[in-house]
């Protein structure tokens, strides 16, 4: 079924990506949590994973708790700077979001030309409307781990740092 992938030629023109699973919980006031990577092409493919994580809160009438995987292709290279200034990424004022051309996000609106198209997979139940705020920020200490040393997610993103082993299954399913 076309509904459940990403269509080849969105991540054939993709500058990056970020993956990541949130878990949100909520009565009446909610939060939520998650980590997850980034990746970029570079002149050399696709770069190591950068480490990312996200928190937020929320208030309002709901109920439930859910895990959501998410798959951000950015479209563009600011998009792809937006993850890579070290700091929080705020989706919207950074860079504009929209439902990817087989999406299934119903929080965004759809444009033709967005800097990330969003697609999500969802598991749970969940009900209700908020107001929420959530942050996305680079995890420095994740991405010293795992590359040995500090680095910072422009060096990776950028390709100035060379892939970790651990990155090759990952960057061999992404393709050229």
């Amino acid at each position: 079924m076309p509904e459940t992938s990403i269509p080849r030629s969105v991540l054939r023109h993709s500058k990056g990506l970020a993956i990541m699973t949130v878990v949100k919980a909520a009565f009446i006031f909610s939060g939520k949590g998650g980590h997850g990577v980034v990746v970029a092409r570079n002149r050399h493919g696709w770069s190591g994973p950068s480490f990312i994580a996200t928190g937020g809160a929320g208030w309002g009438p709901q109920i439930g708790a859910e895990a959501t995987d998410f798959v951000f292709v950015l479209n563009t290279n600011s998009a792809v700077r937006a993850f890579s200034k070290g700091g929080n990424v705020t989706l919207g004022v950074d860079a504009s979001v929209a439902a990817g051309p087989v999406g299934r996000d119903a929080h965004a609106g759809v444009t033709p030309n967005a800097a990330i198209y969003t697609y999500s997979r969802t598991k749970g139940l969940f009900v209700g409307a908020a107001v929420e705020g959530a942050v996305i920020g680079t995890q420095k200490d994740e991405n010293a781990r795992y590359y040995g040393r500090p680095v910072s997610a422009a060096e990776i993103l950028l390709g100035r740092v060379p892939p970790p082993p651990g990155a090759a299954r990952l960057r061999a399913v992404l393709g050229r």
